[in-house]
């Protein structure tokens, strides 16, 4: 980025009205909830805020972004295994059942390498030509597990395939030489496969649920397709998880609320961006490589196509716009199966391509498909605003790569949203499923394009300060480290001190001698 563009960096906050702060949250049983008793980022939370203004990822002080890898010390801790049954770091991002988790999955353990530590990332084998395991990196492996059907599953139909995944896992992990130090399960179904490896191995799980059922079916209705069963695996999940990862303050709220999880043994750990992927790039030359008009008002929505994402809601809200000659308006979606978008393939598509054109607006709204994630940044950088409007959103990473771009964003209150946009300072909230509210947001932003260009930089800054995923697998090495070896957990001093492994990796080691 050029010394021009980075001189208003420093200045963003005091030229950007702060929003207002949440109050004290309450149980729906009206227990009080005590987030002190819940590690927020690392510091101790005397409330437990709606949006958070301050949220130091890697440790009380400290600047998650910038910061170095835990030293482990003496402390012997080699191996992860990563298990995300239906969500492959290897997946092409965009379709039905791929996205925010591949995204984590993938970078997590990117991160993880990158400190010294062996990764295992076991995910369920789809396709019959794919390799047992796939070495992507010097420390990094997939492991593809066969569990069902070599082929395309919808994952609400792979909970019968999770006890031969658990039992691949079982008889990998005692073949192996070197012992796997902490499971880290990510989705209910990995959980439950998790647990049954605890059970025979005795290896310390972690579990980041990524979307809970309880509140999936408060939104979704007889639209979720989960089997109820999922519901007690979650109940379980909660209480035998020797830790659990909460992605935003919601997160955290819902899991002591619908699974009465015990709030000492969350750690709120938010998702991240890659900085090196996810940059800004000046908005005329952004437009130019993407042949985009260069006057235009320009509204983007990025993500999968389905029908909780709420797309229906910004083409509702577009439609109500009035038509500005001066400064014409253009909706630009991203995402879907295809590279070229193809209505017979994809119902979500033709039904969104019909809502368009009985609004009358079809000329306005132009579907891109698919995009490769490197050309990412190209779209968010040149956009005058990111929306998205969920009905739910259990975290929500786009919005955090919008801001990573210097895009204003526009987002449901809802989730995680309402943690990672602020406000009044990096967008704007507004109510799901109200194309109203959403529509006098855009209109204020295209006649207001300083106010608009302000909202970016302020994101910019919160983005890189509170949401890399440097600092993001800073914590998680953190919480690994205190359930491996839970008799050093506490203190620093701790760091250096030799302990004992957990007797799980203390049984591999000798079966293994």
């Amino acid at each position: 980025m050029s010394a021009g563009r980075a001189g208003w960096y420093a200045d963003v906050a005091s030229r950007v009205p702060r929003a207002r702060r949440g109050s004290r949250v309450r149980r729906a049983d009206q227990t009080p909830f005590h987030p002190s008793r819940c590690n927020f980022f690392g510091a101790d939370a005397g409330r437990f805020p709606r949006k958070a203004a301050g949220m130091p990822i890697a440790g009380q002080g400290c600047n998650g972004a910038h910061r170095r890898g835990p030293d482990l010390g003496s402390i012997t801790m080699q191996r992860i295994a990563l298990i995300s049954e239906h969500a492959s770091p290897l997946g092409v991002i965009g379709g039905v059942d791929a996205g925010g988790q591949n995204i984590y999955v993938a970078n997590v353990a990117k991160q993880l390498a990158e400190r010294g530590l062996d990764v295992d990332v076991y995910t369920r084998c789809d396709n019959a030509h794919l390799p047992e395991v796939v070495q992507i990196g010097p420390r990094m492996r997939v492991i593809h597990v066969p569990a069902g059907p070599p082929t395309d599953v919808p994952k609400e139909r792979l909970l019968p395939y999770m006890g031969a995944f658990a039992d691949y896992m079982i008889a990998r992990m005692r073949r192996e030489p070197d012992p796997v130090d902490v499971m880290h399960a990510n989705f209910f179904m990995s959980g439950e496969a998790g647990l049954r490896v605890k059970k025979r191995l005795g290896i310390p799980l972690v579990t980041t649920f990524h979307a809970l059922g309880r509140v999936r079916r408060l939104h979704q209705g007889a639209a979720d397709g989960f089997p109820d069963a999922r519901f007690k695996i979650e109940d379980t999940l909660a209480r035998r998880s020797d830790r659990l990862i909460a992605e935003c303050p919601q997160d955290a709220l819902d899991l002591t609320t619908h699974y009465r999880a015990d709030a000492a043994r969350i750690e709120i750990v938010p998702c991240g961006f890659d900085a090196q992927e996810f940059r800004p790039v000046p908005r005329a030359d952004a437009r130019a490589q993407l042949g985009w008009q260069q006057d235009a008002f320009v509204v983007l929505q990025l993500g999968r196509l389905v029908p909780r994402k709420g797309i229906d809601n910004v083409i509702d809200a577009l439609a109500r716009m009035p038509r500005d000659p001066q400064r014409p308006t253009h909706l630009y979606i991203v995402g879907g199966s295809q590279a070229t978008p193809d209505p017979a393939r994809d119902p979500e598509l033709a039904r969104l391509m019909a809502l368009a054109h009985d609004n009358g607006i079809a000329d306005r709204v132009t579907f891109v498909g698919r995009r490769d994630r490197e050309a990412l940044h190209l779209y968010y950088s040149a956009a005058d605003v990111f929306v998205t409007t969920p009905w739910y959103e259990p975290f929500g990473i786009t919005p955090v790569e919008a801001m990573a771009c210097a895009a204003a964003v526009i987002g449901s209150d809802v989730g995680g949203i309402r943690t990672t946009v602020d406000d009044g300072v990096t967008g704007y909230l507004v109510p799901p499923r109200d194309p109203a509210a959403l529509a006098a947001r855009l209109l204020q932003l295209r006649a207001q394009p300083d106010l608009c260009a302000a909202l970016g930089r302020a994101g910019y800054l919160r983005a890189h300060r509170f949401y890399t995923w440097r600092g993001v697998a800073d914590r998680l090495v953190d919480v690994y480290r205190d359930v491996a070896y839970p008799q050093r957990a506490g203190t620093a001093a701790t760091r250096r001190t030799p302990v004992s492994p957990t007797p799980g990796v203390l049984a591999h080691r000798k079966e293994n001698a």
